[in-house]
């Protein structure tokens, strides 16, 4: 009997990057800015989102769509900061990632012409969420001092997809056999277009040049 090849990944990555576009195309139509955050569990993403809604929120109109495995924990800690609606993605205990159809159901919760700037936190994980298009602008990989230097090198498309890398919990550097050097030296390896934020959300340090990067993506900069 012959033997067939069904290759169920290439289609369903084929149908998630056909809706991705149709995302990204309500995006661009609503003039709004759209970045996908994608790390592993503890990296400190919601804690740094909800420091840009803290800073940015009455100044730049976010609007925030979570995914997680099971709670709305994050999805409940961020509407703190927020009168606007945090949709919150269950994705199930198996569910490592989020797709473009579940951001298109997200997105009926948001007026778009009410935002300028919308922030997907990925499900926590640098493998799945790496391949999958959201209709994004750009993935930003978030990773921490505490998860060691070598991080880009162990998951490398995360860091290779990204556009931008975020090397949070700087404060905790006194404590730690971290080498800095290194660990940017290893993302430049990897992916030499990165542009890089050194941040510690915890206590605000190095948080200025994100925001400031995040006004100018989205014109709210005067010069």
């Amino acid at each position: 009997m012959p033997v067939r090849t069904i290759e169920v990944k290439k289609n369903i990555l084929e149908r998630n990057d056909r809706l991705a576009e149709e995302v990204r195309g309500r995006f661009q139509d609503a003039g709004v800015t759209a970045f996908n955050l994608i790390s592993s569990p503890g990296s400190g993403k919601t804690t740094l989102l909800e420091r840009t809604l803290q800073e940015l929120d009455g100044e730049i109109p976010i609007a925030v769509i979570t995914g997680d495995p099971r709670t709305l924990n994050d999805a409940e800690r961020l509407a703190r900061w927020t009168n606007r609606v945090v949709p919150a993605v269950v994705a199930g205990e198996g569910g490592c990632h989020l797709d473009a159809a579940q951001i298109t159901a997200a997105l009926d919760a948001i007026d778009l012409d009410e935002v300028r700037l919308v922030f997907i936190e990925n499900v926590g994980n640098l493998v799945c969420p790496a391949e999958f298009d959201l209709g994004e602008e750009a993935k930003i990989v978030v990773f921490s001092v505490t998860e060691g230097e070598d991080k880009p090198l162990k998951y490398p498309l995360a860091f290779r997809e990204a556009r931008y890398a975020i090397l949070n919990k700087i404060d905790l550097l006194p404590y730690l056999d971290f080498d800095l050097p290194l660990a940017i030296a290893n993302l430049g390896s990897v992916n030499p277009e990165l542009t890089v934020f050194l941040t510690a959300a915890r206590t605000g340090d190095g948080l200025e040049p994100w925001f400031r990067f995040l006004r100018e993506r989205t014109g709210a900069l005067v010069a």
